[in-house]
């Protein structure tokens, strides 16, 4: 790494105050340190970045001792007053919008202007819970028994357990966290074991809002580990509810032991996203969008393009636009804004990557554009590959998969679109979607009830990415978990119908009669 990207680095570790050996265990201010150590290192250059202290059994027990007492006096704030309080977070996360951006990039190696724009999206979705806060609404409803009213009104949940994934090492967490504050709750965050020092940043922020209107410690909590901590948190009873991202392997178990204890489950899991090109399709535009989406974030984003489904007469011009396009791609150090592509995550991602390829061309696959590990000066870490193009059929095993990592698989269809949709809905996960067409009654058929089955469909623009504004999720083996906005908060909070009697007499139920 350059001597200018080391000290952006160093800069923005000082501006958020972490040192060589963090504690990773915290009730807002109060931190605890275990002694026992994860490391952090950097896909970006190979080297460890500083230690972060992993949770015991008896500090876990201290954060939600913290966190069940603060909740009773944090649901007792007006909702006004919560919105006040992620506002000044807001505000402390533009401050540190570029040192919280550096650090993403570097701990988890994507560009450092995804790393900031996922800061961004923390400062969006507070600025979305603000508003949210005045607007927290029940419905009224008309009695059918005279002089009574009904309604519905909504109640926070009390902890809301947040388990999230190293490819969205903050972003995912504020979606969270934003909108459980507003609605009430008390929240207890677990950070990828892979980007931790992105969870103490955080942690760091908000302690100092809460710390400076004077709330009590427990709002805000971080313990940090490995999935054994994330598993006492699916199993422990004072946490309502638990919103886990990650793979499907890791959702069906979180599933599983919420569910046996009947608590609620916000899961956001795999991804096997696709773009229908049909012959109507903007060829610029689709390019465009299936680059962006099949190699940002090195393939890492749940939302990254997976299968591009195109019609077999515009097929080879497709093919050779992708193969062109591929060519002027820049791989290398994140930080440099010359570059297109990042490191994987880890070496064990790269053995996936390398595994996934060696697959599907043993299966029939075509490899149109080489894959591959890269060294040499810059690349010193292991993790950096070339994002690869695989001509595939849609029933092999890879295809039916999600890797995550860059390798892009081309599909040909024929006939209608209907064929094509077909396609796409033909795996289990359902997060992402989208349709290249000029053609309207394509792009309604892709809409309608018989179309995309996923959470997310859309025209004219890439699987990858999402706006604040629209509820996130998918469904299948995505999980069906919804967050981020529309009316997502309502998994946050518990639903409660109230009747109210205003008149001397009381009716029963079926014309019961009961004197007295």
């Amino acid at each position: 790494m350059s001597t200018s990207h080391s000290t952006l680095v160093q800069k923005a570790l000082e501006n958020l105050q972490l040192k060589a050996v963090n504690s990773g265990t915290s009730t807002g201010s109060h931190w605890m340190d275990s002694g026992s150590y994860l490391t952090s290192v950097s896909p970006v250059d190979g080297k460890s970045i500083a230690q972060v202290s992993q949770t015991t059994a008896d500090q876990y027990e201290e954060v939600m001792t913290a966190a069940t007492r603060a909740f009773k006096e944090w649901q007792m704030k007006p909702a006004p007053f919560r919105g006040e309080i992620v506002r000044q977070f807001a505000e402390k996360l533009r401050v540190h919008k570029h040192d919280l951006g550096v650090l993403v990039s570097y701990e988890m190696g994507k560009s450092l202007q995804e790393g900031l724009g996922e800061v961004q999206e923390m400062i969006d979705i507070c600025d979305f819970a603000v508003g949210l806060s005045r607007q927290l609404h029940g419905l009224t409803m008309h009695s059918e028994r005279p002089g009574h009213r009904m309604y519905e009104q909504y109640h926070p949940l009390g902890v809301v357990g947040i388990i999230s994934a190293f490819n969205f090492p903050v972003a995912v967490w504020s979606w969270n966290t934003a909108l459980a504050w507003i609605c009430g709750d008390v929240c207890v965050w677990k950070p990828s074991e892979k980007t931790p020092l992105c969870g103490v940043a955080c942690q760091n922020l908000i302690a100092e809002v809460l710390e400076a209107n004077h709330l009590p410690e427990g709002i805000s909590c971080l313990v940090t580990g490995d999935y054994r901590i994330g598993e006492k948190m699916t199993h422990d009873g004072r946490i309502p509810l638990i919103s886990a991202t990650g793979s499907t392997r890791m959702g069906k178990k979180v599933a599983q032991n919420v569910a046996a204890r009947l608590g609620k489950s916000l899961l956001e899991l795999g991804g096997n996203n696709a773009i229908i090109i049909t012959p109507d399709a903007d060829i610029k535009m689709t390019v465009i969008g299936s680059v962006f989406g099949a190699v940002g974030t090195c393939g890492q984003r749940c939302t990254s393009t997976r299968r591009l489904i195109i019609h077999e007469s515009v097929y080879d011009t497709v093919a050779e636009a992708l193969k062109k396009a591929y060519g002027q791609l820049r791989i290398g150090n994140p930080l440099d804004a010359a570059n297109h592509v990042g490191p994987l995550i880890d070496k064990q991602s790269v053995e996936n990557y390398l595994s996934a390829l060696e697959k599907v061309v043993a299966e029939g696959g075509s490899v149109i554009v080489e894959g591959g590990v890269l060294s040499g000066e810059g690349y010193e870490s292991g993790c950096y590959v070339k994002p690869a193009i695989v001509e595939a059929k849609p029933d092999f095993e890879m295809v039916q998969c999600e890797t995550f990592g860059p390798i892009l698989y081309l599909i040909k269809y024929s006939g209608s679109v209907e064929n094509a949709i077909e396609i796409q809905n033909g795996v289990v996960q359902g997060l992402s979607s989208a349709i290249m067409t000029n053609n309207l009654r394509e792009a309604e058929t892709f809409l309608s009830h018989s179309g995309s089955d996923c959470g997310i469909a859309n025209v004219n623009i890439g699987t990858s990415g999402a706006e604040i504004g629209g509820a996130f999720g998918g469904e299948k083996e995505t999980g069906g978990g919804r967050e981020s906005g529309s009316d997502a908060w309502k998994i946050y909070m518990r639903r409660q119908t109230n009747t109210i009697n205003y008149t001397t007499e009381l009716p029963l139920a079926q014309g019961i009669k009961f004197e007295l």
